[in-house]
């Protein structure tokens, strides 16, 4: 985890906005080859010079909506903005190279609080060694919000889409499933708890990886590492953002089949499994629907499936049927159940 640092207040509008971009970038290195002009133009330049596509993927971040600044730290912001990012460049199978960054922020801000969401940034951007090469700052009457492009480059053949499941292929995930969602369960507690006695100090201590999934979540640039050297090329791929039932059910309407996902075969840290006893929740559900894992989901042949068997990071959890048959969940009980997508839907209503 980051640590916080006591800071004083600078107006932001002692800065000015150029001011302020120079001041929040000054620190950032380029560390891409194709990176020819990153921040300080009207544009970056940038030279692929590869036979290679170029890949581009956005998210917006809004105060209030995807993420409470009473428990999420600037600096983990920061760092979780980019992973948002860095997660779809993954699960096409690329290789994430340049992102830019742009923010609205009220003048409840001070300089010494974007220092450090930009240091959460820059973190991130030197751990998955992408450049930052420009963006936006506005002034905004609604809080933070965030806004980043991520760019990243595969070769076309090595390039996997959500589209291209193949009856028959097996369903893959790297990782676990659920932390994210019961970190945010531990931390919304905390904040009702803290509302009623301020003075009350929050013990995280079991739920520490819990939490730490939810504020510091990694992207997984290892696991398309891991494939490559497993020479495994999925079929087709996405990343669990909004719950692991969308994600499935994603790939089976783009690529017009059907899947069985197995219950039993759902990967749950124990973190998990003991905290929804305590809150009373269903483990499988929350696997499901949590969303924010930030794992890849992805379908391989069935002739790799011994190259991925007996792997650590990686959980076989299911097949690719005829879209005929339908998506369901193969509960423990051996029943056959449709699976539906309750996983995070921005655009609801919230009542």
């Amino acid at each position: 985890m980051f640590e916080n640092k006591d800071t004083s207040r600078t107006s932001i509008s002692t800065l000015g906005e150029f001011g302020l971009i120079d001041h929040l970038t000054k620190h950032f290195k380029i560390a891409q080859k194709s990176t020819v002009v990153g921040i300080g133009d009207d544009a970056a330049i940038l030279d692929f010079n590869t036979k290679k596509q170029v890949v581009v993927t956005t998210d917006l971040l809004v105060e209030g909506v995807h993420f409470d600044l009473s428990y999420m730290p600037l600096k983990h912001l920061g760092y979780k903005a980019v992973m948002v990012n860095l997660s779809d460049v993954y699960a096409m199978n690329a290789e994430a190279t340049q992102i830019t960054v742009s923010i609205a922020v009220s003048n409840r801000f001070p300089v010494e609080a974007l220092e450090e969401l930009y240091a959460g940034i820059q973190a991130a951007a030197v751990t998955y060694k992408v450049d930052v090469v420009g963006g936006d700052t506005t002034s905004s009457t609604s809080g933070l919000v965030i806004s980043i492009t991520a760019l990243g480059q595969v070769a076309a053949e090595k390039a996997t889409r959500r589209d291209t499941a193949n009856e028959g292929d097996l369903l893959v995930v790297s990782g676990d499933l659920g932390a994210a969602y019961l970190g945010l369960q531990v931390l919304e507690r905390e904040k009702q708890v803290f509302r009623v006695n301020p003075n009350s100090q929050p013990d995280l201590e079991k739920y520490t990886y819990l939490v730490e999934r939810q504020l510091k979540p990694e992207a997984r640039k290892d696991i398309t590492a891991l494939l490559a050297e497993l020479e495994v090329l999925p079929t087709s791929m996405i990343d669990v953002s909004d719950g692991l039932s969308s994600e499935v059910i994603h790939i089976c309407k783009k690529s017009n089949v059907g899947c069985n996902l197995y219950e039993d075969k759902l990967p749950l840290d124990p973190q998990v499994i003991n905290t929804c006893e305590e809150f009373n929740l269903d483990s499988t559900t929350i696997a499901l629907s949590g969303g924010e894992d930030y794992e890849l989901l992805f379908t391989i042949k069935q002739d790799d499936f011994l190259k991925v068997k007996a792997n650590p990071h990686l959980s076989v959890i299911g097949h690719i049927t005829k879209e005929s048959e339908g998506t369901h969940l193969i509960t423990r009980a051996n029943t056959k159940i449709p699976l539906i997508a309750r996983g995070w839907n921005a655009m609801e209503e919230k009542e």
